[in-house]
């Protein structure tokens, strides 16, 4: 533990010094950005809430991707399965006018949920029987999600004076309220917080969740000693897409009300680094969410008082990804699996039987 933090501690002050490096190359100064990117980050009340709001997608995606990855399942597909998310909810939310409001919000989030598990599901029930790579189905299910949604909002779904490629506005009933307002801050934040206490408990206090980490470690074993891997991999992928899916929805129903084009930024994509910077520790998830919805929150203010350019921001975040991996040792393997799957994948087919595992197992049992 004391290792692993003092890593993390030596990381982020070597990233740093490496943008301040940057930053003087470029003839700006290190503190006036980093005075501006506390100030936009956490300064006032308002940028506080702001950054914990933009920290809600990128932890239910953050989620969705650790719990393939503890099963060696690696979906790149969270963006996909977050834009199916909010897809289904933005689809149902203008026929809940007459709804009660908690329901509506319910029937919003259930639809979510479900549009993600298809569309995490589909790619887990090609990789269980078909063999199908499930690097390659989750990112070509990403562009597929990306054009049914330039579909929907060009026709089905376009609003009424078809001027925009907008949708419907949701009905009033199945809005999420925000609190505290002028802030966006609502109820999404405490629901990704309490799917994060509800997967650190599946994963590590469940005999389903000791089955998923193991077939994570050793398919064959897991095979051998009687679980079905078939079925707890299309499991595992559609309990990860639902992730992924409720936070479109959350989007959806607390801060746009409608779709649109360009609806994800990338958070199924930045989510990764959020989930191998946690360790895939689903508690940790929070914090390091939080981290990179302040570097999103954060540059938007260096951008409008220092000047800096949003691509050099994303050299900013790149730099600070890339040191902690460097020094992490958890999170460089896992980031090597995540480059090498099919080649692990291929070598665990060859792989002994690992009697401890089993043994495990069985104990569990």
């Amino acid at each position: 533990m004391k290792g692993s933090l003092a890593r993390t501690l030596l990381a982020l002050a070597l990233a740093a010094v490496l943008i301040c490096i940057m930053l003087v190359a470029l003839g700006a100064s290190p503190i006036n950005v980093a005075l501006a990117f506390w100030e936009g980050a956490f300064g006032t009340w308002l940028a506080l809430t702001d950054t914990l709001t933009k920290s809600t997608p990128l932890l239910f995606c953050g989620l969705a991707i650790a719990v393939a990855f503890e099963g060696a399942l690696w979906n790149i597909g969270a963006d996909g399965q977050l834009l199916a998310g909010a897809m289904s909810a933005g689809a149902l939310g203008p026929m809940l006018s007459a709804w009660p409001h908690p329901l509506a919000v319910l029937a919003m989030l259930l639809a979510g949920a479900g549009g993600g598990a298809l569309w995490g599901g589909t790619a887990g029930w090609l990789r269980a029987r078909r063999q199908v790579n499930e690097v390659i189905s989750t990112i070509m299910l990403n562009f597929v999600a990306a054009q049914i949604l330039s579909w929907l909002v060009h026709g089905p779904l376009i609003e009424r004076s078809h001027a925009y490629p907008i949708s419907l506005p949701i009905a009033p009933a199945a809005e999420l309220r925000l609190y505290f307002r002028p802030s966006r801050l609502n109820f999404g934040m405490l629901l990704a917080i309490s799917c994060a206490a509800a997967c650190y408990a599946l994963l590590y206090h469940t005999e389903k969740g000791l089955e998923l980490r193991a077939m994570g470690r050793n398919r064959r074993a897991c095979e051998f000693s009687g679980i079905n891997t078939a079925e707890l991999t299309v499991c595992a992928m559609a309990l990860s897409g639902a992730l992924a899916g409720l936070g479109g929805a959350t989007q959806v129903t607390a801060i746009t009300h409608r779709l649109y084009e360009s609806f994800s930024p990338g958070w199924g994509y930045e989510a990764i680094a959020v989930a191998l910077i946690a360790r895939l520790n689903a508690l940790a998830m929070v914090p390091s969410a939080i981290v990179f919805g302040a570097l999103d929150n954060g540059a938007q203010a260096m951008q409008r008082t220092q000047g800096i350019s949003p691509v050099l921001v994303q050299v900013i975040e790149g730099a600070v990804i890339m040191v902690l991996l460097a020094l992490d040792a958890t999170g460089r393997q896992g980031l090597g699996r995540t480059l090498k799957g099919p080649m692990s994948q291929a070598k665990k087919a060859t792989d002994d039987v690992s009697v401890e595992s089993v043994s495990q197992l069985e104990a569990w049992r």
